[in-house]
Formats: structure tokens, sequence, C-alpha cells
């Protein structure tokens, strides 16, 4: 098992290791875009029920200090906005918002509803413990419990019919993994990450979880680590690391493979497309994304993967609009 290393050289040594072969593959893919958000967002966090596309929280356009909707309705930042996309209808619509303005909020689908844990106050900083329910049906969000320590940009996945939430940010990175029972609404703990990372991805293939790269503490010490949890021995393992070092990158479950689509880095952001193969343990470089992209996720509707809005530079100073549409034959 990894251990966390000393900060700097060690960590920096490690990631700088010589990475994998890629793979040869003809699943390449395309890319094409659909209709726009009808507000710049990102650090968003992505989920979908059915056909429609659930967008939550995050940036808007002013960036990432807290402010309120104008007189005229605008939204200046969207911290607590939530918009769904029909992919029947093409449409955009806006829902009832989160309880409060919240960014890099730990998001997923279950049984119809989506689960919204922790995010933050501010940008990268002022972790909270929040912890909501969506009810489409409903549009409305309930409380839940509240996570028992305060995280930001923490990777949730549904496993089981219990969500796992791990890795994450209060101070620092930690390796935290909780695993929360929407049926008794408790959460408990199970074995923590190798190492402690946010802006991570998180994804269940297969009966097992998969935590994918990112971050200990900042964008400039970026991992390559695949960690696999396995519930059946309550371990997790290594698998092959990434080709390369990312964080803030979407993570989707697409056609028996797990992808790893933009991020970011100390120099700007990443247009990677890189696809792991959890039966061979191997990973394939796909087609890019068309413009590089963080502070986003993905999600899967039919044949296809949805990808919104995120930042097309590092940090939090530019959002984008765009919905990009990854398709293979």
């Amino acid at each position: 098992m990894r251990r966390l290393p000393t900060f700097a050289t060690a960590v920096c040594a490690a990631l700088l290791a010589a990475a994998p072969v890629l793979a040869q593959t003809s699943f390449l893919g395309t890319w094409s875009k659909g209709p726009q958000l009808p507000v710049e967002r990102s650090e968003v966090s992505v989920a979908a029920i059915g056909s429609t596309l659930y967008v939550v929280g995050g940036y808007g356009a002013a960036g990432p200090n807290p402010t309120a909707l104008d007189s005229t309705g605008k939204v200046d930042v969207d911290e607590p906005l939530v918009q769904s996309f029909d992919v029947n209808t093409g449409r955009w619509s806006t829902l009832a918002p989160l309880p409060r303005g919240l960014n890099h909020v730990g998001l997923a689908a279950l049984d119809g509803k989506l689960y919204a844990f922790g995010g933050f106050s501010a940008q990268n900083r002022s972790a909270v413990a929040d912890a909501n329910v969506y009810d489409p049906a409903a549009d409305a969000w309930s409380a839940l419990p509240a996570l028992p320590t305060a995280l930001g940009s923490v990777a949730v996945a549904a496993l089981d019919g219990k969500l796992h939430l791990v890795g994450g940010r209060d101070v620092h990175s930690v390796a935290t993994h909780l695993v929360f029972d929407p049926a008794t609404k408790r959460y408990t703990t199970a074995p923590p990450l190798p190492v402690g990372r946010d802006h991570m991805g998180l994804v269940a293939y297969g009966g097992k979880l998969y935590a994918i790269a990112g971050r200990i503490d900042d964008f400039d010490h970026n991992t390559s680590y695949v960690d696999v949890y396995d519930p059946k021995t309550n371990r997790w393992s290594a698998g092959a690391p990434m080709p390369s070092q990312r964080s803030g990158m979407a993570v989707v479950v697409y056609r028996d493979r797990i992808l790893a689509i933009g991020g970011e880095r100390g120099g700007g952001t990443f247009t990677n497309n890189e696809a792991y193969n959890p039966r061979t343990n191997e990973w394939t470089s796909l087609t890019p994304l068309p413009e590089g992209r963080h502070g986003t996720g993905a999600a899967v509707i039919g044949n296809s993967i949805y990808l919104p809005a995120g930042g097309p530079v590092n940090g939090g100073s530019r959002q984008s609009d765009t919905l990009y549409i990854f398709t293979t034959s």
C-alpha cells in the first residue's frame, strides 16, 4: 500500500516516474457541441437521471466571489444555481437552487434522486459539512444529516445502494472514506485512501470503486494514482497509473471503460481524454477535447457523454457555457 510521501521532493519524484505505454485502440470517438448553457459556469457538479443532465453549483461569470441575483434576475455568480438539460427536447431549465451558494460540491445520483455533499463557500477554501438530497418530482432540496467533518471537493459515487464519499479537502487534502446509507441516513467509515487527495474522480464499476488521479493540496502536486476499492475484501489496491498527472477532470464510466477528460495544471488546462480498461489494467488515449476544460463533470445519457461548462483556463477567472458531447460508433 502506498503511503503519503514527504511533501514536495518525494511527491514530485513519484509523479514524474515513467508513464505506462498506452494500449492501441480504435475506440477514439468524436466530439460535438450541444445547446449552450444559459449561464457561463465552472467548478460545477454533474450527474444524470434518465435522459436529464443536472449541473449544480459552481462559479459564475463574475468569478469565485459570492454575490446574489441582480434586480433583473441575471446571475452574476451562480453558486446555488441548479440547471438541467433534457436530451430529448434539447432544452435547458432552471430548477430549485441549492440551499446556499457552494462550489466543488460532491454529487451523485441514486434511485432517481441527487445527493449533494460538502463543498466550498469560497474558492477552494471554507469547506462546509452540508448534505442535501434533491427530488426531481418535487423540484425540492431536503436536508440530510451533516457530514461528520466539513469537506470540499469530495468525490462521491453510488455502489450497492449506498454512497461512498472519498478524499476531499478541509484545509489540506484528506484520505477520508465515508459511506452514507440513504435508508438509515447514517455515515460509517471505511478504509481510507492510500494517499489523501482532492479534485479527484470516483466511479463505480464491476462492484468496485475506482479513485482516479486528483491533487495533493494544489494543482502543482497533481497525481496519476488509480486506487481500487473492493467492498468484498474491504481493501484498496493500486491500478495502472494514468499516463498524465491531472486534477479537476471529469471522470465517467462509458462503454466498459473509465474515461478521464480534461483537467487542470499550473500551466493551464488539459484536453486529454484517456480511458482505463479495468479488465486489462491498461490506459488508452482517445480523441481529445476540442478545448481545455477543468472544473466540470460528465454523465452518460444514451450512447453519449455530456460534459457541460468548466473553466478554459486554470483557476477561477474564466468560465464557459459550452456543452460538449462525446460519442463513439
